[in-house]
C-alpha cells in the first residue's frame, strides 16, 4: 500500500494496542514510525532496475525478520519514552504496527515475500488497489480523533476506525471473488481457454475491476463493474510475443519477472529494444514495469542493465473513463 496508508494503520495500531498504558500521541507517533520502516528497502538500490522491482518487499517485509527487529526496537522506544516498565507493552505494540505493514501490502497485487527466509514467494492477493481512499481515511479520522477527543472516546473512535479499514479489505476479497466468477464464466462463453486469470481492482476503488486471462500465446483484457446492468464482459486480444521468448527468454532479468509476476508477463520487441513487461500493473498500452533487456543485433546482445520504460495512462483520461465505466456505462478502455 501507499506510504499514507502504512503510516495511518501503524499509528492506529500503536494506539490501539498500547491503549491507557501511554499518551495517545506517543502511541500513534511510535506505530507510524514502525509502520514505515519496511518500506525504508526501497532505498537499497541492486543495481538493476528489474532486480529493484523483484527484491523490494522481500526480507524488510517477513514477519519472520520483523519479530526478531521487534525486540530491541520496542526497547529502545521504552527506553526513549522514559517506560521501561512498560516494555512489554511496547514490545506486542511495535510488533504488531511492524506485521501488519507486510500483511496489508499483501493484499495488493504486487507480491509481498512473507515467507522469508524460508521461501520466496511473492504473495499477493490483489484484492485491493495501492492506493484506495475508503481504507485510509476511517484509519485517518480514527487517529485524528484519538488525538484530540478525551481518553475514551478518542481509543473507541481509532477501534472503529480499524474495524471500518479491516471491514473494506474483506469486502474486496468478497467483490473480488464475484468478479472472478464473472470472469470464468464470460471467458467460458467466449471460448477462451485462460491458463491463468488475474482480477483486480482499478485505481483507487473496489467497484470496477480488471481482469486478464493468459491463453497461450496470446492474453486478453476485460473490465467489470459491479453496478453494470449484465455479468457480459467484453476483452481484448493481445500478442504475448511467444516467438520472442527464444531471443531473451534465458536472461535472468526476463526469468525473475516470469516468476514474479506468476505468468502474468509479455516479451515485446520495439525500436530495435526487446523486452518484458509484468501485465498485472497496469492496463494496455501502459505499464509501470516494463524492462528492456537486450538489444537486436545479430545475434541479439543482452543489455549489462536492464532499462525501465514504464509509464502511466493518461490521468485526465483515464480519470474520466473510469469514473464512467464504474458507474456501468460500456464504454471501451482508453487505449
Amino acid at each position: 500500500m501507499d506510504s499514507l496508508s502504512q503510516i495511518a494503520l501503524g499509528a492506529a495500531v500503536g494506539v490501539a494496542a498500547m491503549g491507557r498504558r501511554t499518551s495517545p500521541w506517543k502511541a500513534a507517533a511510535w506505530g507510524a514510525v514502525a509502520g514505515t520502516l519496511p518500506d525504508l528497502d526501497v532505498l537499497i538500490d541492486h543495481g538493476d532496475p528489474i532486480l529493484n522491482m523483484v527484491l523490494h518487499r522481500a526480507e524488510t517485509h517477513a514477519p519472520f525478520w520483523l519479530t526478531l527487529f521487534s525486540l530491541p526496537f520496542a526497547m529502545a522506544v521504552a527506553r526513549l519514552n522514559g517506560e521501561w516498565d512498560r516494555w512489554r507493552r511496547w514490545w506486542w505494540a511495535m510488533w504488531l504496527a511492524l506485521v501488519t505493514h507486510p500483511l496489508l501490502d499483501a493484499t495488493t497485487v504486487y507480491g509481498t515475500q512473507l515467507a522469508l527466509p524460508f521461501s520466496d514467494h511473492p504473495y499477493g492477493v490483489g484484492s485491493i488497489f495501492i492506493i484506495d481512499p475508503l481504507y485510509t481515511l476511517p484509519l485517518l479520522v480514527g487517529v485524528a480523533w484519538a488525538l484530540r477527543a478525551p481518553a475514551g472516546h478518542g481509543r473507541r473512535a481509532n477501534t472503529i476506525g480499524l474495524v471500518l479499514s479491516t471491514a473494506y479489505l474483506g469486502w474486496g476479497m468478497l467483490a473480488q471473488g464475484w468478479i472472478s466468477e464473472r470472469a470464468e464464466q464470460a471467458l467460458a462463453a467466449q471460448d477462451i481457454h485462460a491458463e491463468r486469470i488475474l482480477v483486480t481492482p482499478t485505481a483507487f476503488n473496489t467497484v470496477l475491476w480488471r481482469v486478464v486471462a493468459i491463453d497461450g500465446a496470446q492474453y486478453h483484457e476485460g473490465f467489470a463493474s459491479l453496478l453494470d446492468d449484465t455479468p457480459a464482459m467484453q476483452f481484448d486480444r493481445f500478442d504475448r510475443g511467444n516467438a520472442l521468448a527464444g531471443d531473451i527468454g534465458g536472461l535472468s532479468g526476463v526469468q525473475r519477472i516470469q516468476a514474479f509476476s506468476k505468468g502474468f508477463w509479455a516479451i515485446w520487441e520495439q525500436g530495435g529494444q526487446l523486452g518484458i513487461t509484468d501485465l498485472r500493473m497496469g492496463q494496455e498500452p501502459a505499464y509501470i514495469f516494463r524492462f528492456a533487456v537486450a538489444e537486436r543485433h545479430s545475434p541479439v546482445v543482452p543489455l549489462a542493465v536492464s532499462r525501465q520504460l514504464g509509464s502511466r495512462p493518461d490521468l485526465r483520461r483515464g480519470i474520466a473513463w473510469l469514473w464512467r465505466r464504474a458507474v456501468g456505462e460500456p464504454l471501451p478502455p482508453p487505449r
